[in-house]
């Protein structure tokens, strides 16, 4: 395949391919086999966004009426643990018809709102439109009318599934088959934001009207503390606070409610909706900000400039007994932006939290919401 890139800030990263892309390669490679007789090194593929690609592929073995080929996953730049794994497809010839089959490595979806239903090989809908496509190429190519059977499978896939999202989103046994569009871009955020989409179809698809965001683990830890019932249906949102509430509407969860660390929860008093460090900072400003607006003065807000953690600045407000001010501030202006990032499409609340400060704080919606998540349960 001949290397496509990208820039990522100063950083020229070379992208991979899919896993969906993978398959569909093997399928047809498995595919020219058994329709030639000739072992197929290479497939030629074209991706949704219409990317030609040249991917090399091995015979695994050939009868008279199958063949099966693999292609080795390449993430290019990216940080994929499904990186080097081998992608097999077995293709049968049949009467008629295309029947795609998930084999040894592919996971079985066992929750609702997954792309696929429940039961079925976790090969998503593009993947399957993308190897239907290539053995029709083939077949076509080669005069054949018949028909064709795939086992698509992954010989590491159970093993590399445990260091996936797919077993918190309920598919089990082995990876997904996914991609939509065939091309994978090295540190894309597209494929962290589809994730929290998916976990947040599936807690739409079980019922539930309210959407419980965590920004990390400690925000997990935080949660069973108090609610464990409430950690199973926890979407873990990282950074992407603002695409979460986006989704989260789009999907049309009433009320939704973010649970976080101050650290990175002060960000949203600026209407910072991504939290990374990467995207902005913004958290000493935020506070001095709110203890300007607060009344705190100005010799007092001075001592933030140096700290390195709001944890820190919050130490110094409070060492001064003006942190309860400047965390009321803190708060309204928390609640004001969630609530226009939701543009009154859904009531939105935050529970702000430190270990260290014993603090808590929440917006005027936050108990209104949890008390709903509760009766949900």
């Amino acid at each position: 395949m001949e290397d496509r890139f990208i820039y990522c800030g100063t950083k020229k990263l070379r992208c991979g391919i899919t896993t969906g892309s993978c398959a569909a390669a093997a399928a047809k490679a498995a595919a020219e086999t058994i329709l030639t007789g000739i072992e197929a090194e290479y497939a030629d593929i074209i991706t949704p966004k219409g990317v030609e690609l040249h991917i090399a592929a091995s015979c695994r073995k050939m009868s008279v009426n199958s063949a099966c080929c693999s292609v080795i996953k390449d993430s290019g730049d990216d940080p994929d643990v499904t990186n080097g794994i081998e992608i097999t497809a077995e293709v049968s010839l049949t009467d008629k018809g295309i029947e795609i089959i998930g084999g040894k490595g592919i996971g079985t979806v066992t929750k609702a709102g997954l792309d696929q239903p429940v039961g079925a090989a976790a090969i998503n809908s593009v993947p399957r439109k993308m190897i239907t496509q290539a053995v029709s190429d083939a077949a076509e190519f080669h005069g054949y009318s018949g028909g064709m059977q795939i086992v698509i499978s992954v010989p590491e896939g159970e093993e590399i599934a445990k260091k996936t999202f797919n077993p918190r989103i309920g598919i089990v046994g082995g990876i997904s088959i996914i991609g939509t569009t065939g091309i994978v871009e090295p540190m894309s955020s597209s494929a962290i934001v589809e994730t929290i989409r998916t976990e947040a179809n599936i807690r739409r698809a079980a019922g539930n009207k309210t959407l419980i965001l965590t920004i990390g683990n400690y925000s997990e830890k935080f949660i069973f503390e108090k609610y464990p019932g409430l950690v199973s249906r926890c979407v873990m949102c990282s950074n992407f606070v603002g695409d979460a509430i986006d989704i989260g509407i789009s999907l049309g969860f009433e009320n939704i409610i973010i649970y976080g660390h101050i650290g990175k929860m002060v960000k949203l008093g600026s209407g910072i909706m991504n939290t990374h460090s990467s995207y902005a900072d913004g958290r000493i400003e935020t506070l001095i900000a709110c203890g300007v607006l607060a009344g705190i003065s100005s010799d007092i807000l001075k001592q933030l400039d140096g700290c390195a953690t709001a944890d820190a600045a919050i130490d110094i407000l409070h060492e001064n007994g003006c942190d309860t001010e400047v965390l009321e501030v803190l708060t309204g202006r928390i609640h004001h932006y969630l609530q226009a990032r939701a543009k009154e499409e859904a009531v939105t609340g935050a529970v702000i939290f430190s270990y260290k400060n014993d603090m808590l704080l929440k917006t005027p919606f936050a108990d209104e919401i949890i008390d709903k998540a509760l009766q949900e349960e």
